[in-house]
């Protein structure tokens, strides 16, 4: 209700501002760990909240630049992971491992990947910690970021959405700033995002044979691996895809889709404040400036790829 008003009042979209009121109340206030159960549940709210979003979706309308926005997605992913192993092997002297991480944090979905991947190279628990840190530092500049280049540019909704979720690096943020932007934004990052997110298995599963090369109990590697995959892959992409077809074959109401629209909204505002108590600056200072660097040239190269492309095939 305050973020609302907020905005109500000339501020900016009550999505920021609910982010905004979490980060300054984890970082101002000591909130008692009997909270801290209840604050973790934003990441059910957003899970919830991108299925029932799928009912306001057409498939039709998706496919219609389906292929390009694609292409888009697999070869920006693709392009940031090398940039990333790149630069931390061979410039910076990174360990591999930290290297591999970052790479995945970077280029699909921020700490998720970065947990998913370092579970299945075994990466030692500090560079699991270095690279989401890493990502969380990225995650508080580009919530900041991208709406005012998105502003300054006078993107498009469609253009603006489909940057953000091939370009940021965790799911919140982008949602965040789609929404912020206009609703038709909010539907593309969110769609574009959960695309890239899907690519996460194939990204495991390569780290995870690369990795495996030479060692011994190379079979149960690849069993641990498949289990990491299925408990770290986004299953709220299924919901979001069945409700998806479901509007697509006209089963909803314009009623029950305005109803829908409300709940998801309010879902959204509940992931939003527990997304920014996430944003903790004790936390971001441990950030090494190695780690940052290569992640701000890979975040400049694909947003920049990215954006070049849009605007040739839309």
């Amino acid at each position: 209700m305050v973020a609302r008003a907020i905005e109500g009042l000339g501020g900016p979209n009550h999505l920021l501002v609910a982010i905004g009121l979490g980060f300054v109340l984890a970082n101002t206030v000591d909130l008692p760990e009997s909270l801290e159960p209840g604050i973790a549940t934003h990441k059910l709210w957003l899970g919830a909240g991108i299925v029932l979003l799928g009912a306001s979706l057409s498939v039709d309308s998706m496919l219609a630049v389906g292929a390009p926005v694609l292409a888009i997605v697999v070869g920006v992913t693709a392009v940031t992971l090398l940039v990333v192993e790149a630069l931390a092997r061979n410039v910076f002297g990174l360990a591999d491992r930290l290297s591999s991480v970052l790479a995945a944090g970077a280029s699909i979905c921020g700490v998720s990947a970065v947990v998913a991947v370092a579970g299945t190279i075994r990466a030692r628990e500090e560079q699991v910690a270095y690279a989401a840190a890493t990502v969380l530092l990225f995650d508080a500049i580009t919530i900041v970021v991208f709406p005012i280049v998105g502003d300054l540019l006078d993107l498009s909704g469609v253009v603006f959405g489909i940057w953000a979720g091939v370009s940021m690096f965790s799911t919140g943020p982008v949602v965040a700033v789609g929404f912020a932007h206009s609703e038709v934004a909010g539907q593309w990052a969110t769609t574009t995002k959960l695309a890239r997110n899907a690519l996460i298995g194939v990204v495991v599963l390569a780290y995870a044979s690369y990795y495996a090369r030479g060692e011994p109990g190379g079979q149960q590697g690849g069993r641990r691996s498949l289990v990491l995959l299925w408990r770290s892959f986004p299953k709220f992409v299924l919901g979001f895809l069945a409700l998806a077809a479901l509007s697509s074959l006209g089963v909803f109401t314009a009623g029950q889709q305005a109803s829908i629209e409300n709940a998801y909204g309010w879902l959204f505002l509940l992931a939003f404040v527990g997304l920014g108590t996430e944003i903790k600056l004790a936390d971001l200072r441990q950030t090494g400036s190695t780690p940052a660097i290569v992640v701000l040239v890979a975040l400049l190269v694909a947003s920049t790829l990215s954006l070049a492309a849009l605007t040739v095939v839309l």
